[in-house]
């Protein structure tokens, strides 16, 4: 009951905003006063382990040769369908057609929305998520539900495999026509609960190059209820949006409904990053030189790669574990909360590591 109580505040945008002057900025989604430290003690998942987003380190990447190139189907949509884009009060969310969907993940996903993370004309640092302690300067998610499995998104919020999350860094480069099909909008859903209709047009645009190069693994929804549901495919590559582009997503919309007599600029919406508790990332992409390795206990596949900076030799130990086993053990711990999770960290193929 206490689950469904707190899906239905998400799900109906209800956010209790306390009444601020202008200048009071909003720190890592902190609508409250005691920011989201105090998440924990209303939605207890907030607290947990599994949490979004994280840094990704060197020393905590994984090299996969199995991880694909994804599939999307359906992303070209048509300018006679239209978007419904909306302030729902801590981000601007955009609805998306639910013929779009994505292949070669665990499950085929079906898409539900788009919605950015920024920070504030001072400091334009509001990715969420960080590589090597680098802040972006924006986050652009495309949100999807494992429709294989549940007929909509509200079934599959609070599943350990419902989601699945692609995300974009955004940093100051030229002009970004495609992003602009959204960026133009803002200025019609200024407050809280506003909306208008966008065009129809090419999701994929908003995609970065390379896309076979990414970031994976498994996390959580970065705002309340904070459910450890998502897997999430974080590309390597940032996209390019205008200063100018960047300013107005920084600008343009409010926290607070029109006819409030304390406007609450909406900036600084993002989550800062997350204890990584000993998981796994696993990156579609490596650097430096393939060798291969022979394994001393048994017959297994396994890359070796020579990193940059290593003092190993690039004839690395290789575990005879091969990187499927170690994802069960991981999946296996995340359910079973009384395994170790650090004897499976202790396991892992270090020749595998990326730099």
């Amino acid at each position: 009951a206490t689950d469904a109580l707190l899906f239905k505040e998400v799900t109906g945008n209800i956010i209790v905003l306390e009444k601020k002057p202008s200048n009071q900025r909003l720190k890592g989604l902190n609508l409250r006063p005691d920011g989201e430290k105090a998440w924990p003690k209303k939605y207890p998942f907030c607290g947990g382990v599994f949490q979004s987003p994280i840094d990704f380190r060197k020393d905590i990447l994984q090299y996969d040769s199995n991880l694909l190139p994804l599939e999307f189907i359906g992303y070209n949509v048509p300018s006679t369908d239209q978007f419904t884009l909306i302030n729902n009060g801590h981000s601007v969310k955009m609805y998306l057609s639910p013929t779009m969907s994505v292949r070669n993940l665990p499950f085929e996903y079906t898409a539900s929305q788009l919605h950015l993370h920024w920070g504030n004309r001072n400091k334009s640092e509001g990715s969420e998520h960080t590589v090597s302690g680098k802040h972006f300067a924006a986050e652009l998610h495309i949100v999807h539900y494992n429709s294989e499995k549940y007929p909509d998104i509200a079934a599959a919020m609070d599943k350990a495999d419902g989601l699945a999350v692609l995300a974009v860094l955004l940093e100051i480069g030229p002009f970004n026509p495609s992003y602009e099909k959204i960026f133009r909008h803002f200025w019609n859903v200024k407050y809280k609960d506003q909306k208008v209709l966008v065009p129809g047009f090419n999701i994929h645009e908003l995609l970065p190059d390379r896309l076979h190069e990414y970031y994976r693994y498994e996390g959580s929804l970065t705002t309340p209820p904070c459910y450890p549901s998502v897997l999430w495919t974080v590309f390597r590559h940032p996209v390019k949006i205008s200063q100018e582009q960047l300013l107005a997503l920084e600008t343009a919309m409010y926290c607070t409904e029109s006819d409030d007599p304390e406007p609450l600029e909406m900036v600084d919406n993002f989550r800062n990053v997350q204890e990584f508790h000993e998981r796994l990332v696993f990156v579609s992409f490596h650097e430096g030189e393939l060798y291969e390795c022979s394994c001393a206990k048994k017959q297994c596949t396994v890359i070796c790669v020579n990193v940059k900076n290593w003092n190993s030799s690039p004839a690395a130990l290789c575990h005879y574990k091969t990187i499927k086993e170690k994802k069960e053990n991981y999946r296996s711990a995340k359910t079973n909360p009384g395994q170790n999770i650090s004897e499976i960290k202790d396991d892992l193929d270090l020749s595998s590591k990326v730099g």
